[in-house]
C-alpha cells in the first residue's frame, strides 16, 4: 500500500499544479464556511460579542459576531485577537485591545504585525491581510520546501494537504503563518542567505513559539559539530524577540515570559479526554459521542507520530527528529480545559508535525512514516467533512455601525 502512495504522489510531482491545487482547496473550505454565514468573510475571524462591545473603535463594517452565552466573552475564536491586535498597530498605537490577557498573548505579535500592513488603509483591510498572508506564505512555503525537498520533492503534497494548517487558516489563527514562515527561512538557511534567514527566524519566533521546534534542535547540532558562524546565526535571532520582551516588562509590570507554564498539566489533557469520551460512549448521547471521537484521531497520529519520530536509524535526521518529539511533547503536556476539550485547539498543535516529518521522511526513508502521512489524510478528510456536513454556525449577528 505504501509502495502505490509514493507512486501516486511521484505522478502529481509537478509545480505547474501546486499553485492551482493549494487556491482550489484552500477556496473550498472558505466557501465552505461563508456559506453558513451570509458569504461574509469576517466570519472566519469569529468575532465575539463581548469583545466587540469592549473594542468598538476598531470593528470593521457588517462584521459576523457571534452571540455566546453570558460569561465566556461572547464564544468567538482567536482570530480576533490577532485581528485587534493588528488595528492597533495599524493605528500605529501600542494600546492593546481590551479584555485580552497581555500577559500572554502580546508576545506573539509577528501576525499581528504583517496584518497591521495592509490594515493600515481600512478595517476590512485587516480582515483581507489575515486571508493573505495564509495564502501566499503558505503557496511560498510549499514551493521552497519542495526546492530543499529534492528527489523526495513529490512529499511536497502531503504538506499541501495538512489538515492543520488548513484547520489554522479556517479560524484565521497564527500556526499556518507560522509553519510557512519557519519553512521559508529554513530555505534561506540552508542557502546560506542569512539575512532573509535571519528575519523570517526573528518574525516566526515573534509568532508562535512551536518555531524552536526546528530552530533550537539545528542549533544544538551547529554547536555540537563547532559550525561557529551558523550557530551565532541562529542564537541572532533571538536577539528582536528579547528586546520585544524587555519592552513588555517594562510596559506590563506584571507580565511574565512564564506565565504560559500555567497551560502545562503533563497527560492531564489526554486523560481528562479519554476518560471524557469512556462517559460519552455509555451515556448514549450519538451527539456527544461524535463529538467527543473527533478528537480520537488526533491521540493515534500522536501515537503513531512518536513511533515515526523514533524509527530508524538516529544518525539521520536528528535535527527533525528531536523537534518532533518536542511537538508532540507540548501535546502530551497541553492541558484540557485549554486545548484538548476543543478539537481546533489541539490540532493546532500539530501543524509543525508535518514539515518535520516529511523532512526526516527525506533523511531517513518514506516507508518508516508512511503511516504517519495516512493517518494526516483521514483527518483531512474527516475535516472536510465536519465543515462541510456536519458543523453549524453558531448563533451570530451581523454588527454594523
Amino acid at each position: 500500500m505504501s509502495n502505490y502512495i509514493i507512486i501516486y504522489l511521484k505522478k502529481i510531482d509537478k509545480v505547474k499544479i501546486i499553485i492551482p491545487a493549494i487556491l482550489f482547496l484552500y477556496l473550498v473550505v472558505t466557501l465552505l464556511i461563508w456559506k453558513k454565514h451570509e458569504w461574509e468573510p469576517s466570519s472566519m475571524v469569529h468575532f465575539g460579542n463581548e469583545f466587540i462591545e469592549l473594542n468598538l473603535e476598531y470593528m470593521p463594517p457588517r462584521a459576523v459576531v457571534e452571540k455566546g452565552y453570558e460569561g465566556d466573552l461572547g464564544a468567538g475564536y482567536d482570530g480576533q485577537i490577532f485581528y485587534f491586535y493588528s488595528r492597533a498597530l495599524s493605528s500605529f498605537s501600542l494600546k492593546w485591545p481590551i479584555g485580552f490577557d497581555d500577559s500572554y498573548r502580546a508576545p506573539r505579535i509577528g501576525y499581528p504585525l504583517l496584518i497591521s500592513i495592509f490594515g493600515i488603509y481600512s478595517p476590512n483591510g485587516s480582515i483581507l491581510g489575515m486571508y493573505i498572508w495564509n495564502i501566499m506564505l503558505f503557496i511560498l512555503s510549499a514551493l521552497a520546501l519542495r526546492k530543499i525537498l529534492g528527489d523526495y520533492s513529490y512529499l511536497v503534497w502531503i504538506y499541501i494537504a495538512s489538515p492543520f494548517s488548513l484547520g489554522s487558516y479556517s479560524v484565521l489563527v497564527s500556526d499556518s503563518v507560522l509553519v510557512s514562515l519557519v519553512i521559508l527561512s529554513y530555505y534561506f538557511y540552508l542557502k546560506e542567505s542569512y539575512l532573509p534567514f535571519f528575519l523570517l527566524a526573528s518574525l516566526s519566533i515573534l509568532t508562535k513559539e512551536p518555531a524552536f521546534f526546528l530552530y533550537f534542535p539545528l542549533g544544538l547540532i551547529e554547536l555540537k559539530d563547532k559550525n561557529w558562524k551558523k550557530s551565532i546565526v541562529i542564537i541572532s535571532t533571538l536577539v528582536i524577540p528579547i528586546l520585544w520582551h524587555v519592552y513588555l516588562r517594562i510596559t506590563f509590570p506584571d507580565w511574565k515570559p512564564t506565565r504560559i507554564l500555567s497551560f502545562i498539566l503533563p497527560f492531564e489533557g489526554i486523560i481528562s479526554y479519554l476518560k471524557f469520551l469512556l462517559s460519552s460512549t455509555s451515556s448514549g448521547d450519538w451527539k456527544e459521542m461524535a463529538r467527543a471521537f473527533s478528537r480520537f484521531p488526533l491521540v493515534v497520529v500522536l501515537v503513531v507520530g512518536i513511533y515515526s519520530a523514533i524509527a530508524g536509524n538516529w544518525k539521520n535526521g536528528t535535527v527533525y527528529r528531536i523537534g518532533l518529539l518536542l511537538n508532540f511533547l507540548l501535546v502530551i503536556l497541553a492541558g484540557y480545559y485549554h486545548f484538548w476539550s476543543v478539537y481546533e485547539n489541539v490540532s493546532r498543535m500539530f501543524a509543525m508535525s508535518i514539515p518535520l516529518m516529511i523532512l526526516l521522511a527525506k533523511e531517513d526513508g518514506v516507508i518508516s512514516r508512511v503511516y504517519y502521512f495516512i493517518m494526516v489524510k483521514v483527518i483531512l478528510l474527516l475535516f472536510l467533512v465536519k465543515i462541510g456536513f456536519i458543523q453549524k454556525a453558531q448563533e451570530y449577528f451581523i454588527w454594523t455601525f
